[in-house]
């Protein structure tokens, strides 16, 4: 992974700036709910537009749109050019969520260069659910999470102290077959969502980790989407995105140390000017 240029980086921006604009036009158009959320939604109400060393864009959907939204891509995409990736029975990408990808550049994750995929730049896409207010349903909601996370995503967590890489590799070692890893999972999916969120006071998003799966965010930060000014138009936010920011980033409007004002480069390949099918069995399926 090297380090991008200035020109890598704007390109890179520019290309998730127009995946964005794609997936928000959409949305638009079915009637589906959707925010830009982390980095995205930092560098809108702090920056209008990117955060100048950032390289990547993601996606908050209330659950019900999450769901209609995937099913609704596979039907009726609007860019040919952008294709949905979604771990199912039959296909595992190693997320947890579903993605979208630019099928005529070249980006390839390191812990995705053993798959079949489509290896372009990437825009996340992550559902938000509801919170129970028990801590005893909250606690077997965050079990069900893990198992989902671990099931679905089919890769031992690394960053979360060796005890958690022990228990995730002893439960996959389990649990060999594809096929009963999927039904596990979607078991763990449908144990862990079934709290709406118009019954629940607070949302979460258990898709994005440990750390984040244990957030409370008010409902009513989420109620509905704000646009606001970014880059040469306008982008969705939470309209209470002080409250979804300042719990999951706390002081998100002061700038981090000049040596922390570096992107999240995490392809151990890319090309932004040529399909990853030209690198087939070079950078990625190596060993196939």
């Amino acid at each position: 992974m090297k380090k991008l240029t200035e020109a890598e980086l704007k390109k890179l921006q520019k290309i998730n700036i127009d995946m964005a604009k794609c997936f928000v036009q959409f949305c638009k158009k079915h009637n589906l709910t959707c925010y830009l959320c982390g980095g995205g939604c930092i560098g809108t109400v702090r920056h209008q537009g990117m955060i100048p060393w950032d390289d990547d864009l993601d996606f908050f959907m209330p659950r019900k749109d999450y769901e209609r939204a995937w099913r609704l891509w596979r039907r009726k995409s609007p860019n040919p050019k952008y294709v949905l990736e979604k771990s199912d029975a039959c296909h595992v990408d190693h997320n947890l969520f579903f993605t979208i990808r630019d099928k005529d550049t070249t980006y390839i994750r390191p812990y995705q260069e053993n798959l079949d995929i489509t290896h372009g730049v990437i825009l996340d896409v992550i559902p938000l659910d509801g919170y129970p207010d028990s801590k005893m349903k909250r606690m077997f909601q965050c079990f069900w999470a893990l198992i989902y996370s671990l099931y679905c995503s089919q890769v031992i967590p690394e960053k979360h102290g060796k005890l958690m890489a022990f228990l995730g590799t002893a439960a996959l070692r389990l649990v060999p077959s594809k096929r009963v890893r999927y039904c596990i999972w979607r078991m763990a999916e449908k144990k862990m969502t079934k709290y709406p969120i118009e019954m629940c006071s607070g949302i979460t998003e258990l898709c994005t980790g440990p750390g984040y799966m244990k957030n409370w965010y008010p409902r009513e930060a989420f109620e509905k989407a704000v646009f606001l000014p970014f880059e040469d138009g306008e982008m969705p936010v939470p309209i209470g995105y002080d409250a979804y920011l300042r719990t999951a980033f706390g002081d998100y409007m002061k700038l981090p140390p000049e040596e922390k004002r570096v992107g999240h480069h995490e392809a151990v390949f890319m090309d932004l000017d040529r399909s990853y099918k030209e690198y087939r069995h070079i950078y990625y399926l190596k060993e196939e």
